[in-house]
């Protein structure tokens, strides 16, 4: 059964560790694994998800089955880029579920955690971005009443992918 819950410091690690392997799984393909190493190393790293975990103005959802973590949502509190109308809003900044989990009812919970946080926040708005190429996650977006409002670049070391970027109200 899976529950959800609110990171921790003691996840960092854990967490590092999903990030880097949900991310590489998802992209590997579309960059060079020198550009992929340097990615994750930035981005992925223990130190990187603590900080990420600690931040005010973040918050970051685990997806547990048992003691592993099967997917995880992070919410940036009250930010937009220009094509999101709402005066206030908040990012999914990411949500990554493992392959094995994919189909088992991970990534519902951990979006419903990123709108009532939101909601909670008072804002008016949701908001993410999603590379073009991962229809999956855009036709589970689109379930969760996300609509594309505009697109925004996504730099993977040299490369330059397009997102699109998607809105709801909250």
């Amino acid at each position: 059964m899976i529950t959800l819950r609110r990171a921790s410091a003691a996840d960092a690690l854990a967490l590092s560790r999903v990030a880097e392997a949900t991310f590489r799984t998802a992209f590997a393909a579309a960059t060079t694994a020198a550009d992929m190493d340097r990615h994750c190393a930035l981005r992925f790293g223990v130190r990187q998800q603590g900080e990420e975990i600690a931040a005010p103005s973040l918050e970051t959802w685990l997806a547990m089955d048992g003691e592993a973590i099967a997917g995880f949502a992070q919410l940036r509190i009250r930010v937009r880029p220009r094509c999101v109308s709402a005066e206030s809003a908040c990012e999914v900044q990411r949500l990554y579920v493992e392959t094995r989990f994919h189909g088992k009812g991970v990534a519902a919970p951990l979006m419903d955690a990123c709108i009532d946080s939101a909601r909670g926040h008072g804002t008016a708005a949701l908001w993410l971005g999603v590379w073009e190429r991962n229809l999956r996650a855009i036709a589970f977006y689109a379930k969760c009443g996300f609509v594309e409002v505009g697109e925004q670049v996504f730099p993977l070391g040299g490369d330059l992918h397009r997102d699109l970027v998607m809105a709801r109200p909250v």
